[in-house]
């Protein structure tokens, strides 16, 4: 998997509370049976002045644009 993303951070999110929950058709998950990937600023972003704004202003839009791209080798 590749990641391009107009944003400067990726937080990472492992399924590490879970801990065999049934799924349809019987499935069950385990512990890091899942992972996600946010594109976003930094957290605590307001108070590192070092770190790019995530301050919006009136009348401004917000925009950005993640893809990610699958393929096999």
């Amino acid at each position: 998997m590749e990641v391009y993303t107009t944003e400067p951070g990726v937080q990472v999110y492992t399924d590490n509370w879970a801990d065999g929950y049934k799924g349809q058709h019987g499935a069950t998950f385990p512990r890091r049976s899942a992972i996600c990937f946010e594109a976003q600023h930094f957290p605590d972003s307001p108070n590192h002045p070092y770190f790019p704004s995530v301050i919006l202003e009136p009348g401004r839009e917000y925009t950005q644009k993640t893809i990610y791209k699958f393929g096999i080798q």
